[in-house]
């Protein structure tokens, strides 16, 4: 086999530089030259940020991305409450829950627009913005601005069906809030009537719940602003009121009148009041002046001209009497229908 010969490095003395080629052109200054590599990483870089920012406008827009919104930019009556009375322990639980962990859950607000003050309304989180508010209150502005997500709703029946669906999923409503949501979105003209309101704020409610929120709108519309504990009013008594409220129109007066008188001081002296009040009557007969004798009277007592004549009572069977005997004659007979009516009164 042959041997390989080892090659040794190129001696670097040997290897002259490459001859320096001239332009027949002057060079530009520096200032001047704009080379295509800076040219097209200042365009990148450009359409990176502006990408950056367009994805950032959409994530905020479309509710993807959580903001911190000052509490004196929103507007909380910007929708009519559907909570008619939040209980004071389950607020008190709420606030030490921010105090202690922060604000776990964004609220939701709609952008009103720059010209709007406050510039964002509320759509869901009422009791949130309470709770920060009294923070704010006692320990100052840390709790000063609320995490929260922007929504678009293209109606007001949609900003009043997030609302609504935000709290029945949290908490759930009682009928009456329920009926008085759809009735105050009537009212607000987000939907043309009840019927509409219904329909779409409790779309995947049953038939038969439909029917008692309706029937319960009838208790809003006569004792919203009169009942102490409304949130409080069961199914069954709920329906009774409504039932009642229809056929009596007076009855709405008089349980604002001993609601009034009574003060009730919570919802269990409240409903004794209004159950006390729906009871059926006992029918109170007027009591007669007996102006006509009665019939032992008539027996006892002879008329002018008559003699004294027997009459004897026996029962003929359920609700019967019969009265016979000499004295039962035609003038007896005057007296005693005479009597009769005068017992009718």
């Amino acid at each position: 086999m042959a041997k390989r010969k080892r090659l040794t490095p190129a001696n670097p003395a040997f290897i002259a530089p490459a001859p320096e080629v001239k332009s027949a052109f002057p060079a530009a200054p520096a200032s001047m030259r704009a080379p295509i590599a800076d040219v097209a990483r200042e365009a990148s870089s450009t359409a990176a940020v502006e990408e950056m920012a367009e994805t950032l406008r959409r994530a905020r827009e479309g509710g993807r991305m959580v903001i911190s919104v000052p509490l004196t930019e929103i507007q909380t009556d910007y929708l009519v409450r559907d909570r008619v009375s939040v209980p004071g322990e389950e607020q008190a639980a709420l606030i030490e829950s921010i105090c202690r962990r922060g604000q776990q859950t964004p609220i939701e607000l709609v952008d009103l627009g720059e010209d709007a003050s406050p510039r964002y309304g509320l759509i869901s989180g009422w009791r949130r913005v309470c709770a920060l508010r009294e923070l704010q209150r006692g320990l100052g502005d840390r709790y000063a601005e609320a995490l929260a997500l922007l929504r678009r709703p293209k109606e007001s029946g949609d900003a009043y069906l997030a609302m609504i669906e935000e709290n029945e999923i949290r908490v759930g409503l009682s009928y009456y809030e329920r009926a008085r949501i759809a009735l105050k979105a009537v009212q607000q003209e987000a939907f043309a009537d009840e019927s509409e309101a219904l329909a779409v704020l409790y779309e995947n409610a049953s038939k038969a719940k439909r029917s008692k929120i309706r029937s319960f709108m009838g208790v809003v519309r006569q004792m919203d602003g009169i009942l102490r504990f409304p949130a409080a009013i069961g199914e069954r008594l709920g329906l009774q009121m409504a039932q009642a409220l229809e056929a009596d129109q007076d009855l709405s007066t008089r349980l604002r009148d001993l609601i009034l008188r009574n003060d009730p001081a919570d919802f269990e002296a409240e409903q004794s009041l209004i159950r006390a009040e729906l009871a059926p009557k006992k029918p109170t007969k007027p009591k007669v002046q007996d102006t006509a004798p009665n019939p032992a009277q008539l027996a006892d007592t002879p008329a002018p001209g008559r003699t004294t004549a027997p009459i004897h009572l026996r029962s003929h069977g359920p609700h019967q009497i019969v009265l016979e005997g000499r004295g039962v004659d035609e003038a007896f007979r005057r007296d005693l229908e005479a009597w009769l009516e005068a017992r009718k009164g």
